[in-house]
């Protein structure tokens, strides 16, 4: 903060009179906003010399080149500290997610038309931006290689799949995303015409783009290089959590392409035909960030925008691309039926009931909603049918399980008391427009007697509320 201030004296004459944390983004980097009669400014920590090199250099060539980007005030010496323009608190995706609260993107003109104009920009960036950028400084690496798509595709693996439960052939599906690599950089040979380069800015989205007198700036450019010119235009108008209504789509693609004419010729079935490629990379590098940012992290943002993605995923495996990778579209369509497609609150407006079973050896369930915790009911007390060989290796949904819990009599006695607790809570939060309401049943293994009372539960809701949507999850027995 002293050399923030430091800096800030040296441009404005004076000591700030306030400085406000502002909220970050997905990275570590700290942001205020400091103010004093001299003049406001947008203050930046940063953690790592090179990122920050990187987009102090590409942001004043930007600026060069007359592309709308946030002028850099000044810098420290070692680029750990920065001061730069502050373009205000409005970004585009403020706009389009109060349109999609609402109810009225699809009636929303001038919506459209803004971001169909701010998509018209990208092509500048992407050539004009790159005439004489030295590449040499982009984070972490100067291009879009083979290298980065695998470790895009193993990001998505090892912080999404993996923990889903999905399982799997290791070496099948390596095989089809080597070759998904392949292609995508088939298609890369449009990203240098005519010995021309071309910026990528590898994070294009609504949020990165921020508004000012109704102008659109973008922003986070810092890990941008020399890449494809599909990958940006995926980015922006397949955002998943943007929620675009068709006609949004094509209105921007087709801006998009009339502002690419002007430098390069383009056609536009092959250039659709590529794009699909794009979006299925950019959708599983989304999920991968999702899956670290927020089950890891857990960062609740991340984590609510889990469905939405996986809604949309099954929409990304056209004919060709089930046809060139059957193996990872087959893995995908598992990934989509699995538990975490109901994690976290619905896009659609609809109560997401998520029942849960676990065992207390491996701890509760963590909210994965951002909502705060539900019920968990202990059925430790009910006799256990896994103390006896013959039920060791079964589950409360096997049927000599059900008699031994059923004919005991206790655990009927149990649930009806779950029932009258948690069914007032349901119909409460129904008409209340809540959107995600959790119940979890623990035992000791997570295997008998939370097994039963979960698929119980989950039943008698899906009886007494149609209109709700009951997720599933059996942890221990799923692997999750």
């Amino acid at each position: 903060m002293e050399r923030l201030e430091s800096l800030y004296i040296s441009l404005f004459g004076s000591a700030p009179l306030s400085i406000i944390p502002l909220n970050g983004s997905a990275s570590n980097r700290q942001y205020f906003r400091m103010t004093s009669a001299g003049g406001t400014c947008i203050g930046v920590v940063g953690t790592d010399q090179k990122e920050n090199n990187a987009f102090i250099t590409i942001a004043r060539h930007f600026r060069s080149k007359g592309i709308n980007v946030p002028e850099v005030y000044a810098c420290s010496d070692d680029f750990m500290c920065y001061l730069q323009e502050d373009l205000g608190e409005e970004s585009l995706f403020d706009l389009v997610e109060a349109a999609c609260h609402s109810g009225t993107m699809a009636e929303d003109a001038k919506l459209k038309e803004l971001l169909c104009r701010t998509i018209a920009m990208l092509p500048k960036m992407q050539f004009e931006g790159a005439d004489g950028l030295d590449f040499s400084i982009c984070y972490p690496q100067s291009s879009f290689d083979h290298r980065m798509i695998m470790f895009d595709l193993n990001y998505f693996k090892y912080c999404f799949l993996k923990p889903s439960g999905v399982g799997f052939d290791e070496m099948k599906l390596q095989q089809d995303m080597e070759d998904f690599a392949d292609k995508l950089l088939a298609c890369s040979s449009s990203g240098v015409l005519s010995g021309r380069a071309v910026f990528m800015h590898r994070d294009f989205q609504a949020r990165n783009v921020m508004l000012r007198d109704g102008v659109p700036y973008f922003i986070d450019f810092q890990g941008g290089r020399r890449g494809p010119v599909h990958y940006d235009v995926a980015s922006f108008i397949w955002h998943a959590r943007s929620g675009y209504p068709d006609v949004f789509r094509e209105a921007m693609l087709d801006s998009y392409l009339d502002a690419l004419s002007e430098y390069v010729g383009t056609d536009r079935a092959g250039f659709v035909r590529e794009l699909e490629l794009f979006v299925l990379f950019r959708t599983l590098q989304v999920l991968g960030a999702y899956g670290f940012r927020g089950l890891v992290e857990q960062k609740s943002r991340f984590v609510i925008s889990i469905p939405a993605v996986l809604g949309d995923l099954s929409s990304r495996l056209s004919p060709e691309i089930r046809k060139s990778f059957p193996y990872l579209c087959s893995v995908l369509d598992e990934l989509t039926m699995s538990p975490y497609a109901g994690y976290g609150m619905s896009q659609d407006g609809v109560l997401t009931v998520a029942v849960n079973s676990f065992s207390y050896k491996k701890g509760i369930p963590r909210d994965l909603s951002g909502n705060g915790g539900g019920y968990v009911f202990d059925c430790r007390s009910i006799h256990n049918p896994g103390r006896y060989e013959p039920y060791r290796n079964l589950t409360g949904k096997d049927e000599p399980v059900i008699r031994f819990l059923e004919d005991d009599g206790e655990i009927q006695g149990f649930l009806e008391h779950v029932y009258g607790v948690v069914d007032p809570h349901v119909d409460t939060f129904r008409h209340r427009g809540f959107r995600h309401m959790m119940v979890s049943f623990g035992c000791t293994g997570g295997q008998h007697r939370s097994v039963y009372c979960a698929e119980h539960l989950a039943s008698h809701l899906k009886e007494r509320f149609p209109d709700v949507r009951v997720c599933l999850t059996h942890r221990e027995q799923q692997g999750l």
